[in-house]
């Protein structure tokens, strides 16, 4: 297979950008190690004023982190963490995704990535300028949904059962059946 060109991330054209950008993840999904050699330029996309880009990077570095040999994440994962508590429901949702590829490909990052995730529930996410529960709760979604795939030593745990026992309580009815669910697990 041809090599992904990733100069086509900043072509004026949609279709090629986004094309570029599916096809990025997809690989970093299937054969990470052959965008491995890239992971700093993903890096760099994590400040792109282009949300696109911002969560292709997001994506493919969580997946990245499979073949992280030279340990490349130790040195931006407080910068994805930070992402979690970005104004964008849909950064920190993407950014939900990563941590919990991050937890599973690199243990030794469970626990801080466990206690960034449980922050979600006070972050404030807006939509057309104003704070928007709603948006809170569905990266709540996310973050239960990321409990699950870390498995049971995650979600048993007393500050996540706590977490999940609130989310019962929740007002989005999709975000409180994940929760009754895994509490009953």
């Amino acid at each position: 297979m041809d090599k992904l060109n990733l100069q086509d991330l900043s072509s004026d054209k949609a279709k090629i950008k986004y094309s570029c950008a599916n096809q990025a993840i997809a690989i970093s999904q299937n054969r990470p190690e052959d965008l491995y050699d890239d992971f700093d330029f993903f890096t760099g996309l994590l400040g792109s004023d282009n949300n696109i880009l911002k969560w292709t990077a997001i994506k493919v570095i969580g997946n990245l982190s499979k073949v992280d040999d030279k340990k490349k994440v130790d040195r931006i994962l407080p910068s994805l963490i930070a992402l979690l508590f970005n104004k964008s429901m849909i950064t920190a949702a993407n950014t939900v995704g990563a941590l919990s590829e991050i937890a599973i490909n690199r243990p030794e990052y469970t626990e801080e990535i466990i206690n960034a995730l449980l922050k979600v529930e006070r972050a404030n996410y807006y939509n057309k300028g104003k704070i928007s529960p709603e948006c809170r709760n569905v990266a709540i979604g996310h973050v239960i949904k990321s409990f699950k795939k870390l498995g049971r030593e995650v979600y048993c745990r007393k500050d996540v059962q706590a977490f999940l026992k609130r989310q019962t309580q929740n007002t989005r009815s999709k975000v409180k059946e994940l929760s009754e669910k895994l509490l009953l697990k």
